[in-house]
């Protein structure tokens, strides 16, 4: 009988749902993805609104999930549905919960997993993590850590999130939420950040930050030529900067060179906390390549203490973009099952 287990992404716009087999081959996945609740829908954090929406949504997405299942079901009638693993904003592992979670409009902590297996008594294992810790997990077990029993992973997307792994295993804290790299304080009292702090790295490196060091570079340069000049905040993306670094424009390049600078310090940080095998990289920014790395390695080795330096490698990521998400959550149950069976 072929296991497989439902793999789950929650995102900001929309949830990813697929059913994922133990070598990490991507079954099913659903097209068109599910809408995740919008924050504008509970402008005020109204507590009814908050009970009515996320009723809802859990209805929609056990729905979604037997889809998922009979679609594979009709396929091979021989699979077997192992769990289900889930990536969320703010989650935490040890209680299956979604808790104040600053992009979503629900209010305070919402008991997602126990929600989910009310509707779904037929699945024993439902696990819920951070979108960059099941990437690390992904990373581990899929990807370019297997083999590796200590890396790190950095998620480079809309914002800036990490996955730690040591001796095999995600390091979630006391209370479930460690290792949020994208929210130490690189530049005191610098930009301002989603979660209300200020000069975190996040608002430095992500895709999001990159796009705003574009705009203030370009003010403290007074540069109209460059070919970043005239696109609006809204419209511009990671990938506009790569192609305009890819021509030679002088702001992409200075952009991804700053970007560089502060990731690759406090990736240096990061070092002298935990000494990894490896630093992976993942998401839109790190697609720009070498304009990325080669900033962030360069500034690492600077910072690092002699004993560390030229040991620890910064590496791409061998997820699969579109699928990684899914394939990630999905990891959380192969290493629930793997907990029980030893």
């Amino acid at each position: 009988m072929r296991q497989v287990a439902i793999g789950i992404d929650i995102g900001g716009t929309n949830t990813a749902i697929g059913v994922v087999d133990r070598e990490g081959n991507v079954l099913y996945e659903k097209q068109p993805q599910l809408p995740t609740p919008q924050k504008r829908e509970n402008p005020y954090a109204k507590i009814d609104k908050s009970d009515e929406l996320c009723t809802n949504y859990i209805a929609a997405l056990s729905d979604e999930v037997r889809v998922a299942i009979e679609t594979v079901k009709n396929i091979n009638p021989d699979l077997q549905v192992m769990g289900i693993g889930i990536g969320a904003p703010n989650a935490n592992y040890y209680r299956g919960t979604i808790e104040f979670a600053a992009n979503l409009p629900f209010v305070g902590v919402v008991q997602l997993a126990d929600l989910l297996q009310a509707k779904l008594p037929e699945i024993n294992i439902i696990k819920v993590t951070n979108d960059a810790n099941a990437a690390a997990l992904g990373e581990l077990i899929y990807g370019g850590g297997i083999g590796m029993h200590n890396f790190v992973m950095i998620t480079l997307g809309t914002g800036l999130g990490s996955g730690i792994i040591v001796n095999g295993d995600l390091v979630y804290g006391q209370d479930g939420f460690a290792g949020e790299l994208g929210h130490v304080t690189i530049i005191p009292e610098g930009r301002a950040c989603g979660c209300g702090g200020k000069g975190h790295l996040e608002t430095y490196c992500s895709a999001t930050g990159i796009k705003r060091s574009v705009f203030e570079m370009l003010a403290k340069n007074n540069n109209s030529e460059s070919l970043l000049a005239n696109i609006p905040f809204n419209d511009m993306t990671a990938k506009m900067v790569y192609d305009a670094a890819e021509k030679g424009d002088p702001i992409a390049l200075e952009v991804f060179e700053y970007s560089g600078e502060l990731l690759g310090r406090s990736l240096a940080d990061t070092v002298h906390y935990l000494s990894p095998e490896a630093i992976f990289l993942f998401g839109g920014a790190a697609a720009a390549g070498d304009y990325i790395f080669k900033p962030t390695k360069e500034s690492m080795e600077r910072y690092l203490l002699p004993v560390y330096r030229n040991k620890v490698q910064i590496l791409p990521s061998k997820l699969k973009e579109g699928s990684a998400a899914i394939v990630g959550a999905s990891a959380l149950v192969w290493k629930e099952l793997d907990k029980i069976s030893s």
